[in-house]
């Protein structure tokens, strides 16, 4: 459809063009370590709402919901765009009490810390970043693959072109860069994901035919009562959950917004706004069922497309690819500095925030490169990524029941941690086998520590209570 050398010249100017204004934004705005960690109470709830919702919308739409669709059918669908809406609007009161007991926090680690001490923060810090890797990796992946589907250019060019460009803003500016670049790409992201829609469905001939296809070939697909679409689509939305509870991306986003009504106005909009989009990409994983159902599922939408796309559309669709991945990539890549320097200025209070800055920075270019190695395998990396949704299904209740109970303690969080991880993984499928006790692992992994904290409640001496009031004096300044 285009030559690697075209491919490769709108690549490299849409990504240096994002860095290029991302950079020339923060010039402007250079201000503390504070400031280049959490931009705090400075965003507006438009600015929340998008920077979201950019954050949110990765390139994985493009290929996931609609791969969900080809074998759990519509409730597949309607389950991951409800679990992509979901941490959004739970993080409303769980980001309203962090505002309120750690006005002055920075990430979800210092709390941990604060709060049970050392051996759940280690661990909950390992399953973080576990977590954020594997998210950066899949992004950086999928452009890669979106490219490849377009000209024949090597995974490993576009990874080192999108991950250099997306390294080069976010380092220098900061979440402020990365808010502001987020709010560039919406503008793009949404009229180009509408195009892609009409274009898609018009290449389908329509959404009556496709249905009466499916209809005659594959009724179980548009069936809402379908048992394997139900669990489909609940583990969907249990795994997305619980795992986005962990990305230091929202924390970050909960300290920037201008003050608690204005995060909750964000939060709950981006939520609501999410969903749509999913489920409009879900979809085409139901038209690729009517036209070409023995295709290559992990790329559904593109099948349905590609044959009827103008050649000026795919240059769109790298815009497009672009805008999605920059915008995931750069909330990953500034969520880890943050927890980089906090916990560097713990570990050693005498740095200066000048040289903390500089280690954060020189980490993060060196995560880059496992990341850009991974990305240039092609790999698909949806086991790891459930295997990290498992691992912060068993964290959330121990982590996030702590925010409210005060006689939660650490003894018991970091317990019912390991149980709920123990029980999760009994289940799990091992790499290459069946999904079929996928569920079952997740619930295993989230409910365990709800019991095993009510037996430890019943079972050790009462503890004193914890002091709420002691946790914002635990925080330390980084200016």
């Amino acid at each position: 459809m285009l030559t690697s050398v075209s491919a490769l010249f709108w690549l490299l100017l849409f990504a240096g063009g994002f860095a290029l204004a991302s950079i020339l934004y923060a010039r402007r705005r250079q201000g503390s370590l504070e400031d280049y960690i959490v931009a705090r109470n400075s965003q507006s709830a438009v600015a929340t709402v998008m920077t979201l919702m950019a954050s949110t919308l990765g390139a994985w739409i493009l290929f996931s919901p609609a791969q969900a669709a080809t074998w759990g059918g519509l409730s597949a669908v309607i389950g991951y765009a409800l679990g992509s809406m979901s941490p959004r609007l739970v993080l409303i009161p769980l980001g309203r009490r962090m505002r309120e007991i750690m006005p002055a926090g920075h990430t979800l680690t210092e709390f941990l810390l604060a709060r049970y001490g050392r051996p759940l923060y280690a661990l909950v810090l390992l399953i973080m970043l576990f977590y954020m890797f594997i998210s950066l990796a899949a992004e950086i992946t999928a452009m890669a693959k979106l490219v490849t589907l377009l000209a024949p250019v090597p995974l490993w060019v576009t990874a080192a072109i999108v991950m250099g460009c997306t390294l080069l803003y976010t380092s220098y500016g900061g979440l402020r860069a990365s808010i502001f670049t987020d709010r560039l790409q919406m503008v793009i992201i949404v009229p180009l994901l509408l195009g892609l829609a009409v274009l898609g469905w018009k290449a389908t001939g329509g959404i009556a035919p496709t249905v009466a296809t499916l209809q005659q070939n594959a009724p179980r697909l548009l069936t809402l009562t379908d048992p394997l679409g139900i669990k489909a689509g609940f583990t969907f939305l249990v795994a997305i959950l619980l795992t986005g509870l962990f990305h230091q991306g929202n924390w970050q986003r909960i300290y920037a917004a201008r003050d608690t009504r204005t995060m909750r106005r964000g939060f709950v909009l981006a939520g609501i706004l999410v969903g749509p989009f999913i489920l409009l990409m879900g979809l085409f994983g139901l038209a690729f069922m009517a036209i070409t159902p023995d295709g290559d599922a992990s790329v559904a939408l593109f099948s349905v497309i590609m044959p009827h796309v103008p050649s000026w559309f795919a240059v769109a669709l790298i815009l497009l690819g672009l805008a999605l991945v920059m915008s995931t990539a750069d909330t990953a890549i500034s969520a880890i500095s943050s927890i980089v320097a906090v916990d560097l200025g713990r570990l050693a209070p005498q740095a200066t925030p000048a040289s903390l800055l500089k280690v954060s920075r020189g980490l993060i270019f060196l995560l880059a490169i496992p990341v850009m190695i991974v990305a240039a395998q092609g790999y698909s990396v949806l086991y790891l990524f459930l295997l990290a949704d498992l691992l912060c299904s068993a964290a959330a209740f121990p982590v996030f029941f702590g925010l409210f109970s005060k006689r939660h303690d650490g003894v018991t969080a970091t317990v019912s941690t390991l149980a709920g991880l123990a029980a999760g993984l009994l289940v799990f499928p091992a790499p290459n086998a069946p999904m079929t006790y996928l569920l079952e692992s997740f619930l295993l992994a989230a409910l365990v520590p709800v019991a095993v904290t009510g037996v430890l409640r019943l079972l050790r001496h009462r503890s004193a209570d914890f002091d709420f009031a002691a946790l914002n004096a635990t925080v330390r300044r980084l200016n």
